[in-house]
């Protein structure tokens, strides 16, 4: 039972790399970093050593060669001299009878580690990999403590003949196994949210290209009657200003589409929801349009500062409005309306986004923000995911209310950045 509790536990120490990359990357839409893979595996090679099993006073056990292991593979060779460097501080400090034999054990499965970290990135059969370095670490110690002291191995052959490499063979395989699936997964959702943006950006094209030609379109006339001299000083000025103004509208909507298909930043930034929204909808009604979808909004007279990344943020804003107007392709031709209302209250700012659109059960509106759910057929739901982990990894919330054929309506609540009007606009144009 002793060797059962003991083994638990530094299997436990051994797998918290695993467990904080969920903690930690579970709403970023971004992958680990070496300096996280760093940090980790030093706190966790820590508390593995000052718990480490020992059955003969001086002589520890535990998983320093597993997280060893771990940090070149995940984090390179930088990593692991930073591991070898705090083991060897560490073991002195601890001291006892079996240091010397430690130092020794690590000189020799430090660069067998590396060879197999580097060995493990190339080849595909990673198991028999892992497995054998699992084993190789329970070994390599228990031959060198037989050659100093046999008595000491056969005082506790259970111990040394099960427990200790059935931790390492098992601690190895699953910490590895376990944190390349979790870091493959998240990849996958990355990669998979890139696409979600590109078919975005796509559909706006799409939909841009139909509503520019409007505007041109009627420049192309009013050129046409200037140039037939058709009209007198008076109209022909007027029409000149007509084709001016519709260029820059068409300008500006141009302007407003590349600024949210470009590359997406990290910074959070003091940033006007209201004026965020205006944007937004300038560069979505023409996508509305086309799918004959009326798109209204209502927000404040004021501006109202939420502290965000205004690209990411927009890209929240498409997806949902995006998602509403095709919800509403089903409405009778010219029914479908999509209304965003922005309001302010205590401390939180909510947007409210309605559409009559199909609607949706119970069951998917629970799902909803799930990753690689959609309620479209042709959907990955990466969009929705993406834009409910941005809300959340800001302090804010999405409820929904919907039902089939009576439409849907979410809820974004988010904090309300307050400062002053001065300092937020000496901070944007520092």
């Amino acid at each position: 039972m002793f060797y059962l509790k003991e083994l638990i536990l530094q299997l436990f120490f051994a797998h918290m790399p695993f467990v904080m990359f969920h903690v930690f990357y579970r709403d970023q839409p971004r992958n680990y970093t070496p300096k996280f893979i760093t940090v980790t595996s030093m706190v966790c090679l820590f508390l593995s050593m000052t718990f480490g099993t020992s059955v003969v006073d001086g002589y520890f056990y535990d998983t320093r060669y597993i997280i060893m292991f771990f940090g070149l593979i995940f984090g390179g060779l930088q990593t692991g001299l930073v591991l070898l460097a705090e083991f060897i501080l560490y073991r002195l400090y601890l001291g006892g009878s079996g240091a010397l034999l430690a130092l020794l054990t690590m000189l020799i499965t430090f660069p067998v580690s590396y060879l197999l970290s580097r060995w493990y990135v190339r080849v595909e059969r990673r198991r028999v990999i892992t497995s054998s370095a699992g084993l190789f670490f329970a070994v390599v110690p228990i031959v060198l403590l037989y050659l100093e002291n046999p008595s000491l191995v056969h005082q506790h052959l259970l111990f040394h003949l099960v427990a200790v490499p059935l931790q390492n063979v098992l601690g190895c395989c699953l910490l590895i196994s376990l944190f390349r699936k979790a870091v493959a997964d998240k990849e996958l959702f990355i990669n998979y949210a890139q696409n979600e943006r590109v078919r975005a950006v796509s559909h706006m094209a799409a939909s841009l290209v139909h509503e520019v030609r409007n505007p041109l379109t009627a420049v192309k006339g009013f050129l046409t009657l200037i140039r037939e001299g058709a009209t007198d000083r008076g109209r022909t000025e007027r029409y000149i200003e007509i084709c001016m103004s519709e260029i820059a509208r068409t300008e500006y909507i141009l302007s407003e589409y590349l600024a949210i298909s470009k590359p997406i930043g990290d910074k959070l930034l003091p940033t006007d929801l209201g004026d965020l929204l205006s944007i937004t909808k300038d560069v979505m009604s023409p996508y509305a349009n086309m799918h004959n979808v009326l798109l209204e909004i209502e927000h404040p007279q004021e501006q109202v500062w939420i502290l965000a990344n205004p690209d990411k943020m927009k890209q929240v804003l498409v997806n949902f409005i995006k998602n509403a107007v095709e919800a509403c392709a089903e409405v009778p031709q010219g029914q479908g309306k999509v209304s965003l209302d922005l309001q302010m209250a205590a401390r939180k700012v909510t947007l409210t986004i309605r559409d009559n659109g199909v609607g949706m059960s119970e069951e998917q509106a629970k799902r909803l923000g799930s990753i690689y759910f959609s309620t479209k057929a042709s959907g990955t739901g990466l969009g929705m995911t993406f834009s409910y982990q941005l809300i959340l990894s800001l302090g804010g919330s999405v409820s929904v209310k919907s039902a089939p054929g009576a439409g849907t309506e979410f809820k974004i609540s988010l904090p309300i950045y307050a400062r002053k009007d001065e300092n937020i606009k000496e901070e944007l144009e520092a």
